[in-house]
């Protein structure tokens, strides 16, 4: 059997004696079997889910919820894997919280389970790791190279929030703009055309916290190319990347990142200039696309509307426009990519999948990137409309995607030869 995990209130990790694992997907609670599960990678790390009260599973298959802990006093706590990239979450953690309880902080949540002392997590391998894995940042000479690299921009904003970024929100796009290496992040836009549910830059004060502040300034193309040409001049497989977690909808900034693009492949053709966009302003996409964009990489949840505007609540878009921006940019010779939110009990529900395939087939997508979609999942599904379709499981629905012709199937944005 494998063991249910939890957090006692002394902060200690637990395995229970005689409760199974389960695990969630959806609202629905499963009992977690061997093939749902691989080691806990190397890299991902267990939280608290706060006020959530485990649930595991009898040997005569009745679900229990686990309210004490069995080996001190006090509370049992529930608790969920964070998977590093490269990884995809099969299955939620299965918990019970109180309808008063404000939501989840934004995590990717992954069900977790214990055998023979040791820790497994519902999830399968998607994508090398290596490039994301944790143990490449925060070393001990990052502040140095921060530093160093203010001091020879004083003036750029840009340098400046990266900055923040790096050693205060620990992102490792922005870090990799002072390592000089792999895809840099470079914020561009203040602004959104969507409210997502999901957003990690901006929330309401009465829902969880965004993990990251939004910039408050428009930056000037010269000082996107003051970040971008050191980074992508070496030649080494380097990217950067419009639309990261501290900004809005980069496409909304067109004209900058237009004329910048000009600036940088004024001075060097290495490397892959990419961007990160929810699709919407088709205008603007096409613009940046003109101006010599490499590739581009769309959100999406969902290529059903009722399911899409339930999550983005899209201002002046919907998901024609977004289809027609992918097009558009496939037929324009610029590598598109989907940066597909993957739930549990959504994405691989039949209806779901079948309307990405569709999309992908009538678009002409290049790759699919499975991205772990960061929410509480009470949350998604008081907003999100459920449907009575059947669900595929999410290793069925990635065999599916690997299946099509001509499609990369993987978790992040790769450098193009």
């Amino acid at each position: 059997m494998y063991r249910l995990v939890f957090a006692g209130e002394d902060g200690r990790l637990y395995d229970h004696h005689s409760l199974g694992a389960t695990g969630r997907t959806g609202d629905r609670f499963v009992e977690i079997a061997e093939e749902d599960l691989i080691k806990l990678p190397q890299g991902a790390s267990l939280v608290l889910v706060p006020a959530g009260v485990p649930l595991g599973v009898t040997r005569s298959g009745r679900f229990t919820l686990l309210e004490q802990n069995p080996w001190k006093s006090g509370r049992a706590w529930a608790v969920g894997a964070l998977l590093p990239q490269g990884y995809t979450r099969t299955l939620l953690p299965s918990f019970q919280r109180g309808k008063q309880e404000k939501p989840l902080p934004l995590m990717g949540y992954t069900a977790v389970a214990c055998r023979d002392g040791e820790l497994y997590a519902a999830a399968l391998p998607t994508d090398d790791p290596g490039p994301w894995d944790p143990s490449a940042y925060d070393s001990g000479d990052l502040p140095f190279r921060v530093k160093q690299k203010q001091k020879d921009y004083p003036a750029n904003r840009i340098i400046r929030q990266l900055a923040h970024c790096a050693l205060n929100y620990h992102c490792f796009t922005a870090q990799n703009i002072f390592y000089g290496r792999w895809e840099g992040g470079i914020p561009v836009s203040p602004r959104c055309n969507a409210n997502c549910l999901g957003c990690i830059s901006l929330q309401p004060a009465e829902c969880c916290p965004s993990p990251q502040s939004r910039i408050n300034f428009n930056p000037t193309p010269r000082e996107v190319a003051e970040v971008a040409i050191p980074h992508l001049e070496p030649g080494n497989g380097a990217i950067v990347s419009f639309g990261q977690g501290c900004e809005g909808e980069p496409a909304l900034a067109s004209s900058v990142i237009s004329e910048a693009i000009g600036m940088i492949r004024a001075e060097t053709s290495s490397g892959t200039i990419n961007m990160n966009t929810n699709g919407g302003h088709a205008a603007g996409i096409a613009e940046i696309c003109r101006a010599g964009l490499d590739a581009i990489r769309i959100s999406l949840i969902s290529a059903r509307p009722e399911t899409y505007n339930a999550y983005y609540r899209p201002a002046g878009f919907g998901l024609a426009e977004v289809r027609n921006s992918i097009a558009k940019a496939v037929s324009g010779g610029v590598q598109a990519s989907l940066n597909l939110l993957v739930f549990p009990g959504l994405t691989d529900r039949e209806e779901e999948a079948a309307a990405l395939i569709e999309l992908i087939r009538d678009t002409g997508v290049n790759m699919v990137q499975l991205r772990n979609l960061n929410i509480d999942p009470n949350l998604l599904w008081r907003h999100v409309p459920l449907y009575s379709g059947s669900t595929m499981g999410v290793p069925e629905l990635v065999d599916a995607l690997r299946e099509l012709p001509g499609l990369t199937v993987g978790s992040y944005s790769h450098p193009l030869a």
